[in-house]
């Protein structure tokens, strides 16, 4: 059981990259193995934290690993979106260079501050992960963009400004944070309380 989350890890960076095989293939029903992966990456993603905290490996490089897999995967799941609805993200690139902009300053500011990237896993990122799975499944399943894709890009600015937040506030690199107002606790000494199911 203790390598489980390891091997969901491995199977949601895999998974990233078939889906880019199959995007790019003649196969009948893309667009609904796609989202199929698509649902399976997430799980992965859901479960592979969950049980490395009930075995007892939830340690800071499997976190850390988990974190970069997320983005590789999401981006590999993008590509398919370009492959299939390339007009869409023409229509919307400006709101998805400023994603990217803001995914990027994470990173800068975490390995300025800390001197490693950041592996908050806060909530509004969870949050921003589902709002980021439906509007995937909007575009690629439906080739529609709409109100799935205003709310991805509404919590993925909202929850990068609380990444923002959480690294400003931290002392010292800590993953999983819940959100930055535990950042702000923690700074001030306190001990903060970690959902089981997300963050414990």
């Amino acid at each position: 059981m203790k390598k489980v989350p390891f091997l969901l890890i491995a199977i949601r960076l895999l998974l990233g990259f078939v889906m880019i095989l199959i995007a790019n293939s003649d196969f009948i029903y893309v667009r609904l193995i796609l989202v199929l992966l698509m649902i399976l990456g997430l799980l992965t993603d859901i479960f592979d934290g969950i049980i490395a905290r009930k075995v007892g490996v939830s340690s800071e490089k499997l976190r850390r690993m988990d974190s970069q897999v997320d983005l590789i995967f999401w981006l590999c799941v993008g590509w398919c979106a370009w492959l299939l609805n390339p007009e869409i993200i023409l229509d919307h690139k400006y709101a998805i260079i400023s994603i990217f902009v803001m995914e990027g300053l994470t990173y800068v500011f975490s390995i300025l501050k800390f001197g490693k990237e950041t592996c908050t896993h806060a909530l509004l990122s969870k949050l921003w992960g589902i709002t980021l799975l439906a509007a995937f499944v909007s575009m690629i399943g439906f080739g529609h963009a709409g109100i799935p894709f205003f709310l991805a890009v509404f919590f993925g600015i909202t929850g990068h400004i609380d990444v923002y937040l959480i690294i400003y506030f931290l002392p010292i690199w800590t993953h999983d944070v819940p959100s930055s107002y535990h950042a702000y606790l923690i700074r001030t000494g306190k001990t903060i309380k970690k959902h089981k199911w997300f963050n414990g």
